[in-house]
């Protein structure tokens, strides 16, 4: 990929900044990365990575050729609508707005915008994030190769059909705080039992890390991985047992598809703003 290739953050919040710095770590110069936001409280971090930074989201796309739309979805209309007139076919835009469909995004940008979705989560603000993006109409699958390029070391990068990004948005983008409240309770699970509450927290959160870099690692089902710790009558299938009791499973199905169905709601609701505009 081309170094001198520039890029553009349309919103400074989290999701912008660990794209960012994931980039920052591969080929793109910090001096071809611009970050707008309306205010400055966010633009400190951008800086630090060397990052120019301005208050104007049209001058931003004047001067970059891939444009990142990284603000709430109910702002997407409004952000794209200000700056339409000044995205060319040298475009390519990329959205991360839950729930804002492709269809919107092109309706709301000119005919032959090239258009992609994609649904990052926070670790890519340490490079181990899970992203998964879907192209428009007039993206060409070199669009697809260019966007994994840039995102490779953010984390795992994969590309799906649309209708497994709102899915996503729920498996790993709302996700992320399920197992946060897992390890939180786990946590409390051991300070319940007398342990230290510091150190029970930072041996649940080694536990979750070194489970994932296991599961991820083995290539095996996470079925068999839980098999292979238990033994009979063991410790951990009493422990097993009691989280079925309590629904575990049926329960973090659940979260999973209320997550969805709220991102789907979310697109809905950001398709009727961009209409009545």
């Amino acid at each position: 990929m081309d170094s001198t290739f520039r890029v553009g953050f349309i919103g400074a919040g989290n999701m912008a900044f660990g794209i960012a710095k994931g980039m920052l770590s591969g080929d793109v110069l910090s001096t071809n990365v611009t970050v707008s936001a309306p205010s400055q409280r966010n633009f400190g971090c951008f800086q630090e990575l060397g990052v120019a930074v301005t208050h104007s989201n049209v001058d931003l796309v004047r001067g970059s050729e891939v444009v990142f739309i990284a603000v709430k979805p109910h702002l997407v209309p409004t952000v794209l609508n200000e700056i339409s007139e000044h995205v060319t076919q040298k475009h390519m835009i990329i959205s991360v707005a839950a729930g804002v469909t492709i269809t919107t995004l092109e309706e709301l940008l000119p005919a032959e915008t090239v258009v992609l979705r994609l649904m990052p989560n926070l670790p890519c603000l340490l490079q181990e994030g899970a992203l998964l993006f879907s192209r428009g109409s007039k993206a060409r699958p070199e669009d697809g190769a260019l966007l994994s390029s840039l995102l490779q070391h953010c984390g795992l990068v994969e590309e799906g059909p649309e209708a497994w990004i709102d899915v996503h948005t729920g498996l790993s983008g709302s996700g992320v705080a399920f197992v946060y409240l897992f390890a939180e309770a786990l946590a409390e699970g051991a300070v319940k039992m007398g342990m230290p509450s510091a150190l029970a927290h930072s041996i649940a959160a080694q536990t979750i890390l070194g489970a994932g870099r296991l599961l991820k690692d083995s290539g095996k089902h996470p079925a068999q991985l839980r098999s292979e710790v238990c033994t009979p009558g063991g410790t951990t299938i009493f422990g097993l047992h009691a989280l079925e009791q309590g629904g575990l499973r049926a329960t973090t199905m659940n979260a999973v598809e209320a997550a969805t169905e709220r991102a789907r709601e979310l697109g809905r609701k950001s398709a009727g703003t961009g209409d009545r505009k």
